[in-house]
């Protein structure tokens, strides 16, 4: 899972050799947003790409009786276009501003609901999906855009495939941290253990790949969800120097990684001032 998808905001990297300590952790200046599918939570949508869409890595949303369907913002912003090409291009189209250089766009919509220089959060209705514009059949033209350039797009983190049909359900405005501690820590990753911390604020996960034989660790936050806020994730294994990712994250700490097949290890982590550290343990 790509630091990017947190939208953190970080000190600089930190290494304090004589602690045996080291704090991760790069700013990014143009770190995406957690773009999340442009559909109500729950709603299952087809993302198609294809070679030869114009404009490049755009993803046209599909499903059966779209026309009318509720198109939701996929990241808080600021409304900068609401247009209407009539018959031609985009059809009505919403665009976005989130910061950074990020916009996306939402076009053969048939109805408009916000207007220019409207403040949207994440999950706030921006129309309905339909066929206006140059189009044969209706569905939802949507782009991530990074200083005016389409990108390839990502939703709740997963990057949509290039090119071909796949199959999303929408997560926006389900409520709860959208990441889980798996897509955190990436394919062949399992939970083996976790710990909630006090008051409710965020849970602690150790995983394990059995291939690889790597330890991860994660902290996810169940507060503050989306603004930056303290929140850290540690993982020593017996014998070498405690890793530690700590800092103002907006949806989690970490993944921090490191093999230890056959070895003990202190895993733990934090959100605000509740913290969690366990004893030297999974030594199998």
């Amino acid at each position: 899972m790509s630091r990017l998808r947190r939208f953190a905001v970080l000190a600089a990297a930190t290494v304090l050799p004589a602690l045996g300590l080291t704090l991760a952790g790069t700013t990014q200046a143009s770190a995406a947003p957690n773009f999340q599918v442009p559909f109500k939570c729950g709603v299952t949508v087809t993302a198609a790409t294809f070679s030869g869409h114009s404009p490049a890595n755009s993803v046209d949303f599909q499903k059966s009786g779209i026309t009318g369907m509720p198109v939701l913002a996929s990241a808080g912003g600021t409304v900068t276009r609401v247009a209407n090409e009539g018959s031609t291009s985009y059809g009505r189209w919403v665009e976005i501003d989130h910061g950074g250089g990020w916009r996306t766009r939402y076009a053969h919509l048939s109805t408009q609901s916000v207007s220019v220089g409207q403040a949207v959060s994440l999950g706030k209705q921006i129309g309905t999906a339909g066929a206006t514009g140059g189009v044969t059949g209706p569905h939802l033209h949507f782009e991530e855009r990074l200083n005016g350039v389409v990108q390839k797009a990502v939703l709740n983190g997963v990057a949509v495939p290039y090119y071909g049909h796949t199959d999303f359900t929408s997560k926006n405005s389900c409520g709860g941290n959208p990441y889980e501690a798996t897509e955190v820590c990436g394919s062949g990753f399992s939970v083996v253990d976790s710990q909630g911390l006090a008051n409710g604020s965020g849970t602690a996960y150790l995983l394990y790949n059995a291939s690889t034989q790597a330890n991860c660790v994660t902290t996810l936050k169940a507060v503050s969800l989306g603004t930056a806020s303290p929140v850290s994730a540690f993982l020593e294994v017996q014998g070498s120097a405690r890793v530690t990712d700590s800092g103002s994250f907006t949806y989690y700490a970490g993944p921090v990684k490191k093999t230890a097949a056959s070895t003990c290890v202190k895993w733990g982590g934090s959100v605000g001032s509740n913290a969690y550290e366990s004893p030297f343990e999974h030594c199998g």
